[in-house]
This record gives C-alpha cells, sequence and structure tokens, in this order.
C-alpha cells in the first residue's frame, strides 16, 4: 500500500488556513454542539447541556445527546459534504449533568482511500467524560441519492 492510500494525518491539524464548514449545515447545534475550532482534520465543539437532554429526575443527561455531540465533531473535522458514520468504538467514562459543559476534541488520525477513522475525546471540568474512534466514509453522492437498491430491484424484474 502505497504512502498516499494509507497514511496517518496528524500533521495536518496543524495548519492555521482558514476552514470553512462543509458538512452538516442544517444540524441543531443547541443539541449537538456549537463549533469552537475548526481545522484541517481537526474539531473543537462544545456542548452546553440544556433540560431538554434530561433523562431523570436527578438531571443525568441521555447519553444520545453525548454521542451526537461526539459524531459532529468527528464529522466536523472530516468536514467533507458527503461524509457518513459507518461504524463506532465508544466509552462514556463519566455522566454528564443539566448545565455541565462537554468539550469534545476530534482529530482525523488515519486515511485510507474515501475513509477516515476519527479519534474523539470529550472533557467536562478537566474530567475525560467520552473517548471514542469514528470510522467514516465520504461518499461519493449524498448517501440519500445512492442507488443501493439498483441490482436487487434488476434482479426482481427478471
Amino acid at each position: 500500500m502505497s504512502h498516499e492510500q494509507n497514511n496517518t494525518v496528524e500533521e495536518e491539524s496543524n495548519t492555521s488556513e482558514e476552514v470553512h464548514l462543509q458538512t452538516h449545515l442544517k444540524i441543531n447545534q443547541a443539541l449537538s454542539g456549537d463549533i469552537e475550532l475548526l481545522q484541517q482534520g481537526y474539531a473543537k465543539v462544545i456542548l452546553t447541556t440544556i433540560e431538554e437532554m434530561r433523562a431523570d429526575e436527578a438531571g443525568l443527561v441521555h447519553g444520545g445527546f453525548i454521542f451526537s455531540a461526539a459524531d459532529f465533531a468527528a464529522m466536523t473535522a472530516v468536514n467533507d459534504k458527503n461524509v457518513v458514520l459507518a461504524a463506532s468504538n465508544c466509552q462514556f467514562l463519566a455522566p454528564i449533568r443539566v448545565g455541565d459543559q462537554v468539550i469534545f476534541e476530534a482529530q482525523v488520525r488515519h486515511k485510507e482511500g474515501r475513509k477516515r477513522n476519527v479519534h474523539v475525546k470529550g472533557y467536562s471540568s478537566e474530567i475525560k467524560v467520552f473517548e471514542g474512534e469514528f470510522k467514516t466514509v465520504i461518499t461519493e453522492h449524498h448517501v440519500l441519492n445512492l442507488s443501493l437498491l439498483d441490482n436487487s430491484e434488476e434482479l426482481s424484474e427478471h
């Protein structure tokens, strides 16, 4: 495998060029976090948890909101209009309460063709509360416009 096809991307995030968001432009950032910093291959997203995220009377935030913000950070680090999540392996390391702020840092760590692996860490009050590996794919067309059923439709017609 050549270096171009399979490379680590640590060095790309250190560029100071201005980067414009290309993906997830319609996401509700109140529920998935606000972009604090966006660089090539790197994103910092801050989630301020709100009452709508409450899961119980004690104020526990539902993990789905934490995952959403981590996923948004990963997608933003890749920053391609057609990036989609293929798989993830995540650990929720500490609970979050309504009103807490979680800072997610996402770093593209590996590129191979259209695949990107993104490492995401989440911190609240300097305590690591989340860590995950997100496997993404950049599709040629929007995922909802892909012809996934073409072959099966042709087979059923015959």
